[in-house]
């Protein structure tokens, strides 16, 4: 019997020396690691958590806490990628609007020139006008825009004749085109296309893609409407020597522009609005250059007439 105890008390002797071991392995592994999470939380560093004395399942919990650091620096890096872009779009905004401003305000200056004869004087006010014109369609389309982006944009999704939108909408552009002294090619189905789509909506896809062929188009205008596949296509090609291959992967992001010159008059809204409507209306939207040709191709899915 004593040599039983004696056995026993040498069992628990050595079980707990060996549970002060792991004890003292755990606080030394806690240690390492509550030294390391305080150095990456003063040094912004790449550095990893590593194990000094592995027990138990602490290489586990590093692995997971690894883990969970690098969502963390995935998470900062597109922070500070949207901050940067938010920052280059105020600075983009704050341009756009302060040109037709300093433009308005240098003719309205010129009014009270007592020398300036009144035809010029009636000039330099109608330029003031378009001018003010510009100014309110770029903050009707930051307006816009900001209303896709928080998601208040409700959509109307009904059935409707492509056509008649797409040729209503093209006339009121005659002028404009008028004025550049060209005429569009344009080709509409004979057969009815109907779609699914909000009418307002569809009206902006159209306007915008209309309004960027008169900005960055030179010539050779062509407009058309077809089914194809079981889609309505509608194509906006011109001729153009501003937009180049690269332009293309950028074309409908967000205050992007081809124009970098300081008289530009567009937010680089236009393009991105129409995707953003397309998309939600269960449509695709692409651009294309050949040959100096910029063609953008807009599909819906057809409907059963």
């Amino acid at each position: 019997m004593e040599i039983m105890f004696i056995l026993l008390a040498a069992f628990l002797a050595a079980f707990v020396a060996i549970l002060l071991l792991r004890l003292i392995c755990y606080r030394k592994q806690i240690n390492h690691v509550i030294e390391q999470l305080s150095f990456l939380e003063a040094e912004d560093s790449n550095f990893w958590l590593t194990s000094a004395y592995p027990v138990g399942k602490t290489e586990e919990l590093i692995n997971v806490l690894n883990q969970v650091i690098e969502k963390y620096r995935q998470n900062q890096r597109c922070l500070s990628k949207v901050n940067r872009s938010y920052r280059e779009s105020i600075t983009s905004i704050s341009h756009d609007i302060r040109t037709p401003l300093t433009s308005v305000k240098g003719y309205v200056q010129l009014q009270n020139n007592a020398d300036i004869p009144e035809e010029k004087k009636a000039e330099y006010l109608r330029i003031v006008e378009r001018r003010l014109e510009e100014l309110g369609d770029m903050l009707n389309q930051l307006f816009e825009y900001a209303r896709l982006e928080a998601g208040e944009f409700q959509l109307n999704l009904q059935r409707m004749n492509a056509g008649n939108s797409f040729a209503e909408t093209i006339s009121l552009f005659y002028e404009d085109f008028t004025v550049k002294g060209l005429e569009p090619q344009v080709e509409i189905s004979s057969k009815p296309i109907f779609i699914q789509a909000d009418s307002h909506a569809f009206s902006r896809i159209l306007e915008n893609l209309i309004k960027n062929a008169l900005v960055h188009g030179k010539g050779d205008y062509r407009f058309s409407l077809t089914s194809e596949e079981g889609y309505a296509v509608i194509v906006i090609a011109n001729e153009t020597e501003q937009i180049e291959e690269k332009d293309l992967q950028q074309i409908f992001e967000r205050f992007y522009t081809t124009d970098q010159s300081r008289n530009r008059r567009t937010t680089g809204l236009g393009l991105a609005i129409a995707k953003e409507f397309t998309e939600q209306m269960g449509g695709n939207i692409e651009a294309f250059l050949q040959k100096g040709c910029f063609r953008v191709e807009v599909r819906f899915p057809l409907l059963d007439n």
